[in-house]
Protein backbone atom coordinates (compact mmCIF):
# COMPACT_ATOMS: atom_id res chain seq x y z
CA UNK A 1 0.00 0.00 0.00
CA UNK A 2 1.37 3.74 -0.83
CA UNK A 3 0.18 6.27 0.75
CA UNK A 4 1.11 10.07 -0.41
CA UNK A 5 -0.05 13.63 1.07
CA UNK A 6 1.43 17.30 0.74
CA UNK A 7 1.25 19.78 3.44
CA UNK A 8 1.25 23.39 2.38
CA UNK A 9 0.43 26.15 3.99
CA UNK A 10 0.87 30.40 3.98
CA UNK A 11 2.01 32.55 7.27
CA UNK A 12 -0.71 35.42 6.59
CA UNK A 13 0.36 37.71 9.62
CA UNK A 14 3.59 37.85 11.32
CA UNK A 15 4.56 40.09 13.99
CA UNK A 16 6.55 39.53 17.29
CA UNK A 17 4.34 38.22 19.44
CA UNK A 18 1.61 36.48 17.03
CA UNK A 19 1.95 34.82 14.38
CA UNK A 20 -1.39 33.53 11.55
CA UNK A 21 -0.81 30.80 9.06
CA UNK A 22 -4.05 29.88 6.59
CA UNK A 23 -3.87 26.01 5.06
CA UNK A 24 -6.45 24.71 2.42
CA UNK A 25 -8.36 21.50 3.12
CA UNK A 26 -6.82 19.67 0.11
CA UNK A 27 -6.70 15.74 -0.59
CA UNK A 28 -2.91 15.72 0.39
CA UNK A 29 -3.98 16.41 4.28
CA UNK A 30 -7.10 14.44 4.28
CA UNK A 31 -7.65 11.14 6.20
CA UNK A 32 -9.33 7.95 4.31
CA UNK A 33 -12.81 9.47 6.22
CA UNK A 34 -12.15 12.72 4.42
CA UNK A 35 -11.34 14.80 7.33
CA UNK A 36 -7.87 16.64 8.14
CA UNK A 37 -5.41 14.16 9.22
CA UNK A 38 -4.64 15.18 12.74
CA UNK A 39 -0.33 15.08 11.92
CA UNK A 40 -1.55 17.48 9.34
CA UNK A 41 -3.34 20.24 11.67
CA UNK A 42 -0.43 19.43 14.33
CA UNK A 43 1.69 20.25 11.90
CA UNK A 44 0.50 23.28 10.90
CA UNK A 45 0.45 24.17 14.61
CA UNK A 46 3.63 23.35 15.14
CA UNK A 47 5.36 25.23 12.38
CA UNK A 48 3.02 28.45 12.67
CA UNK A 49 4.47 28.31 16.63
CA UNK A 50 7.83 27.56 15.61
CA UNK A 51 7.92 30.66 13.30
CA UNK A 52 6.11 33.28 16.20
CA UNK A 53 9.46 31.53 17.70
CA UNK A 54 12.22 32.40 15.16
CA UNK A 55 11.43 36.13 15.60
CA UNK A 56 12.89 38.02 12.74
CA UNK A 57 15.01 35.04 11.65
CA UNK A 58 13.62 32.97 7.93
CA UNK A 59 13.55 29.36 8.22
CA UNK A 60 16.49 27.57 6.02
CA UNK A 61 18.16 24.72 5.53
CA UNK A 62 21.28 24.77 7.95
CA UNK A 63 20.42 27.62 10.51
CA UNK A 64 22.04 28.50 13.59
CA UNK A 65 19.71 28.99 16.79
CA UNK A 66 16.85 26.87 15.61
CA UNK A 67 13.89 26.58 17.97
CA UNK A 68 13.78 23.06 18.32
CA UNK A 69 10.04 22.03 19.53
CA UNK A 70 10.73 19.61 22.95
CA UNK A 71 6.93 18.96 24.28
CA UNK A 72 3.61 19.23 21.93
CA UNK A 73 0.50 19.00 23.66
CA UNK A 74 -2.51 18.61 21.51
CA UNK A 75 -6.21 18.77 21.99
CA UNK A 76 -8.25 17.95 19.23
CA UNK A 77 -11.67 19.20 19.59
CA UNK A 78 -13.60 19.35 15.63
CA UNK A 79 -12.66 18.33 12.38
CA UNK A 80 -13.96 19.52 9.03
CA UNK A 81 -13.99 18.11 5.43
CA UNK A 82 -12.94 21.14 3.23
CA UNK A 83 -12.26 25.09 3.25
CA UNK A 84 -9.18 26.09 5.43
CA UNK A 85 -7.78 26.08 8.64
CA UNK A 86 -6.16 29.13 10.37
CA UNK A 87 -3.25 28.33 13.53
CA UNK A 88 -2.91 31.68 15.33
CA UNK A 89 0.22 31.20 17.75
CA UNK A 90 0.63 33.67 20.58
CA UNK A 91 3.33 33.51 22.88
CA UNK A 92 2.67 32.14 26.83
CA UNK A 93 6.73 32.57 27.70
CA UNK A 94 9.11 34.21 25.62
CA UNK A 95 12.72 33.17 26.86
CA UNK A 96 16.21 33.11 25.94
CA UNK A 97 16.71 29.94 26.40
CA UNK A 98 12.81 28.36 26.12
CA UNK A 99 9.98 29.14 24.57
CA UNK A 100 6.54 28.35 25.35
CA UNK A 101 3.52 28.76 22.64
CA UNK A 102 -0.49 28.34 22.31
CA UNK A 103 -1.67 27.89 18.87
CA UNK A 104 -5.31 27.36 17.99
CA UNK A 105 -6.25 25.91 15.01
CA UNK A 106 -9.59 27.51 14.06
CA UNK A 107 -11.87 26.25 10.73
CA UNK A 108 -14.94 27.64 9.05
CA UNK A 109 -16.77 30.21 11.20
CA UNK A 110 -14.34 30.33 13.70
CA UNK A 111 -14.91 26.72 15.08
CA UNK A 112 -12.14 25.66 17.36
CA UNK A 113 -10.09 22.48 15.84
CA UNK A 114 -7.07 22.08 18.08
CA UNK A 115 -6.01 24.00 21.06
CA UNK A 116 -1.71 23.05 20.92
CA UNK A 117 1.08 23.75 23.21
CA UNK A 118 4.53 23.70 22.41
CA UNK A 119 7.52 24.33 24.36
CA UNK A 120 10.78 25.23 21.91
CA UNK A 121 14.37 24.83 23.08
CA UNK A 122 16.64 26.69 20.89
CA UNK A 123 20.05 24.66 19.16
CA UNK A 124 23.36 25.58 19.35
Amino acid sequence: MKVQGSIEFTVTERSGDRVVSVMAIQPGVTNPFGTVHAGATLWLADVTATVLVMGEKEMAAGIQGFPLAISLNSHFLANQREGSFKAVANFVKKGRTVSVVRTIVYGELDKVIADVTTSHVFSA
